[in-house]
């Protein structure tokens, strides 16, 4: 049973839309979605994001 579930879906690595993977696909998607975030709403662009790694001149 496990393997009928095991294979739902694409996995990271098949072939996706444009000639990238699936996984990349994904990623292009998360980047334009916070691209169109940035434009509606300029100031966002200015402010740090709470997920983003620290920069050296920050530690």
């Amino acid at each position: 049973m496990s393997f009928g579930l095991a294979s739902c879906g694409p996995a990271e690595n098949d072939p996706g839309p444009g000639g990238v993977t699936v996984g990349e696909a994904r990623a292009l998607d998360e980047a334009a979605e916070m691209l169109d975030e940035r434009q509606a709403n300029p100031d966002a662009a200015t402010e740090p994001r709470a997920d983003a790694a620290p920069n050296e001149s920050d530690r």
